[in-house]
């Protein structure tokens, strides 16, 4: 037993209350078990709970064993004054004495007798000044089979602690549960973007570009393609949209990849390019080294860079457009580059390759709709409290093609469905965040399947 696990019993009522008493013999009815307290406190907050012949409102508090009521601390512990019931897997008869002058407060303002009478409920309490809060065991009162489940998950070793049981959750189950798991994504990644917003005075343009130059990177390159962006604003490449080699120029020489002797003309130009707007701009190189190994060479720095330099010339103002559109399909438009024409026959510089148009291909336009398009839509949407964009977001995500990785593989292997970018995300929240930490008591998956019967 866990103090997680019971804390979800008791949530869920998942115990037989047939003939309910105290360890002192006082029948209990719970009329509401409380509100789960992620804050500091008790376990539970709001609880209404009838406790021989009068109503309790308050806190409850739950521990393994009632001894560890003492060992915690908790009876020097002014939050915990208001606790009506102490609910423990096992009495080992380590319980806590409380005068009941701590729990004042909690008198006058928490309980009422069931005749409605509250001066009869303080006589009675004044009289026993040295009371115990009460105290309910639920050894013996919980399905074995609910805790013989909840051990297999936390010993398991799969891919997903309950791969042998997934099937048997029911549709409706999956689906509300993914419709949560894609929210609860794009609400952590609101956090970051509203993270940057703070380092850049809300710059909602400024922010997009930024985030937009780390999915660029892809994720061996993600820190230091946004440290580019950060280094170099939205504003200094929008006075040279008309000359891609300028943006090129500005892009890589801050990346550090104009630093080496050239042979062709193309590279030397772009070095006395960059040489002069690095002293206009007062601009600093990044410090962090740019990756071309163990990468295809499609997704090299110098690649990736000359699209980005791309992107730049051909859109102005690009997350005001992305706000203001209406289907997917513009926005799939707009990311649609192809290098300029030098990098045709090059993946680096000076080192001629075969002809192929370095074209943004569709998986990368469809990746950076997914991390970045619709995450800053979302959190637009969020932190101006208009749900248009949040929908919007969530309607491309459906619109869009499905991920494919391992995660999305080994789901797909259990027969669960990954048809788009909706379906992908909540599938990749969910592993990441619950089966490889193991919350199987926060997850409706896990929740459908221990209370099954």
């Amino acid at each position: 037993m866990t103090e997680k696990l019971l804390q979800f019993i008791w949530q869920f009522q998942y115990f037989n209350k047939s003939e309910l008493e105290t360890i002192d013999e006082e029948k209990v009815q719970i009329q509401f078990a409380g509100q789960l307290n992620s804050n500091q406190g008790p376990d539970f907050s709001d609880a209404k709970i009838v406790i021989g012949k009068t109503i309790w409102a308050g806190t409850v508090e739950l521990h393994i064993k009632t001894s560890d009521w003492n060992k915690h601390n908790h009876q020097t512990d002014k939050n915990y004054k208001n606790v009506i019931l102490h609910v423990v897997w096992e009495d080992d008869g380590g319980r806590n004495s409380i005068r009941n002058s701590v729990s004042e407060k909690r008198t006058e303002q928490s309980s009422v007798d069931q005749t409605g009478s509250l001066n009869s409920v303080q006589a009675r309490t004044e009289q026993n000044s040295v009371e115990h809060i009460p105290v309910l065991e639920l050894k013996g009162r919980v399905s074995k089979i609910l805790l013989q489940r909840y051990e297999e998950l936390m010993n398991s070793n799969s891919f997903i602690p309950c791969e042998k049981s997934i099937n048997t959750v029911k549709e409706i189950t999956w689906k509300s549960w993914k419709d949560r798991l894609l929210v609860e994504r794009l609400v952590r990644k609101s956090q970051t973007v509203e993270i940057f917003l703070n380092q850049n005075n809300f710059h909602w343009e400024e922010t997009f570009w930024w985030l937009l130059a780390k999915n660029f990177g892809i994720k061996v390159n993600a820190d230091a393609f946004e440290a580019i962006a950060r280094s170099i604003s939205i504003n200094i490449l929008a006075k040279h949209k008309t000359q891609i080699h300028q943006l090129e120029a500005l892009l890589l020489g801050q990346a550090g990849l104009l630093d080496e002797k050239f042979t062709d003309d193309y590279p030397l130009m772009l070095q006395k390019e960059y040489k002069f707007y690095k002293s206009k701009y007062n601009l600093k190189p990044i410090s962090l080294p740019v990756f071309f190994l163990r990468m295809r060479p499609g997704n090299f720095p110098t690649i990736r860079l000359a699209q980005l330099a791309m992107l730049v010339q051909n859109s102005a103002h690009l997350f005001s457009k992305i706000k203001e559109a209406d289907a997917v399909k513009d926005v799939k438009a707009w990311l649609d580059v192809t290098a300029n024409d030098y990098w045709h026959y090059r993946y680096k510089f000076d080192e001629e390759s075969a002809y192929r148009k370095k074209k943004l291909g569709a998986a990368m336009i469809y990746n950076i709709i997914i991390n970045t398009v619709c995450p800053v839509l979302f959190a637009y949407g969020n932190y101006h409290d208009e749900n248009k964009f949040k929908e919007k977001a969530l309607k491309w995500l459906e619109q869009t093609s499905a991920e494919k990785n391992n995660i999305t593989k080994g789901f797909q292997l259990l027969g669960i469905e990954n048809k788009t970018a909706f379906d992908s995300q909540g599938l990749i929240e969910l592993k990441n965040e619950y089966c490889n930490k193991k919350r199987c008591l926060e997850c409706g998956v896990g929740n459908a399947i221990l209370k099954n019967d």
